[in-house]
């Protein structure tokens, strides 16, 4: 409580606000990690690289199943309860954690056909991190529902700053490939990430009950869901374009993709602090859609702006960020912060309901998430069209995750 103090009294912010500013912090630093790689590799061998960053993402999005059950059941249960949730949740992501590594190691070789990659190295090292990074996200879990934001923030800012200065000293200094050297860095910074790591004391924990196991079963199989749309509809286009075009071509959209996407990112900020703060007023029998449309705002606010200047500026974006060799995917930078900016703003309704344990959301995610994919996986004969799909097929998925709040705020004002 003294350290919460502290900071507050050090930089005149709340705790949560400290959070937002580390995390936009920790986005600028995974985007100089990012337009690093791009400018020291060039567009073929940033594209192998862009797998394995594309690889952490799918990665963050499955550890955020566990992050956020372990966030949402933190804030529900006593102290004991609560360590002794947070032992139970550990045990599980070690378990999970090893079957997807051992699962991707086995996989390299086919991995390295599909993605058309240099290096089936670069998969296997990348799989030795996987438990790591489950365990991780356990801890930041038990911060986020905490509301210890000084303390998540401390773990994503150990992992971005190991990662950016690690790897790029790696490329510089070693004689070796670059997508085995981005994979060791990817691994390395796991460590600092585990940092603070929250210790559990006493020997003696209550157990934890049958129905809170079936509550958390239920919550965990939904998230776990709702996340595989996530890396379905925000990877899913990098990964078939590595596969359907060439290299120089998947590079290019890459760049553009990592550019576009950061609005959602950004989104994800407010969303991180929104479910929480639900899952509190909820608890406590207060309305909650003041609160939603607060952040509904913010977010609609911030994503506008980001489509605006990539409408009015791409081609020096593109320029000062990934150079000359990347410009001419500039034309279709504003329509892909436009399909991110969409995608953005239904995954506000979506983490709303889910606070609320309302699942119908999810289900829309995952229709939509298939269909981008199936689309996708049809009509692929230019980057253009590519792109074009997702803003129609995340138009639709705001549309009907619209709808279903109207139903429910309807459903909720009619007399009993």
């Amino acid at each position: 409580m003294m350290n919460i103090r502290l900071y507050k009294l050090k930089f005149g912010l709340k705790p949560s606000q400290l959070f937002m500013v580390s995390a936009m912090v920790v986005n600028i630093g995974n985007y100089l990690y990012n337009l690093a790689l791009g400018r020291l590799l060039g567009p073929e061998a940033f594209a192998d690289a862009a797998i394995l960053i594309t690889f952490l993402l799918i990665l963050s999005f499955m550890a955020m199943t566990l992050q956020l059950s372990v966030a949402k059941f933190t804030g529900s249960f006593d102290s004991a309860k609560k360590d002794a949730f947070l032992k139970y949740s550990r045990k599980w992501s070690l378990i999970i954690g090893c079957a997807v590594g051992l699962l991707i190691f086995m996989l390299a070789t086919p991995l390295r056909q599909w993605f058309q990659t240099d290096s089936v190295l670069m998969f296997k090292i990348f799989a030795v991190g996987v438990p790591l990074y489950f365990l991780m996200s356990v801890n930041r879990g038990y911060f986020q529902g905490e509301q210890e934001f000084v303390k998540l923030s401390i773990t994503y800012q150990g992992e971005m700053l190991s990662r950016l200065f690690l790897t790029l000293a790696f490329i510089l200094i070693l004689p070796f490939g670059s997508s085995e050297l981005v994979a060791i860095g990817i691994v390395v910074s796991l460590f600092p990430g585990m940092l603070p790591y929250k210790k559990i004391v006493g020997k003696a924990l209550p157990p934890i009950e049958s129905e809170d196991i079936s509550h958390l079963k239920k919550f965990v199989i939904v998230t776990a869901l709702y996340e595989l749309t996530q890396i379905i509809i925000n990877n899913g286009d990098i990964l078939l374009v590595k596969h359907f075009f060439d290299p120089h071509a998947a590079g290019l959209y890459s760049s553009m993709a990592l550019i576009g996407r950061a609005v959602y990112f950004v989104a994800w900020m407010f969303v991180m602090l929104l479910l929480p703060e639900v899952v509190k007023l909820h608890k406590e029998g207060k309305d909650t859609q003041k609160l939603f449309f607060k952040y509904l705002g913010m977010i609609t606010a911030l994503t506008t702006g980001v489509v605006i200047i990539t409408f009015l500026l791409p081609e020096l974006i593109i320029n000062v960020l990934f150079g000359n060799e990347y410009v001419e995917i500039a034309h279709l930078l504003w329509k892909y912060a436009l399909a991110s900016s969409l995608f953005a703003l239904a995954n506000v309704f979506v983490y709303y309901y889910l606070s609320l344990d309302k699942y119908l959301p999810v289900l829309l995610s995952g229709v939509f998430g298939l269909a981008q994919l199936g689309s996708i996986f049809i009509w692929h004969d230019s980057l253009a069209t590519v792109v074009e799909l997702q803003i129609i097929i995340m138009l639709g998925l705001l549309v009907f995750q619209g709808l279903y709040f109207l139903q429910q705020k309807k459903q909720s004002a009619q007399p009993i």
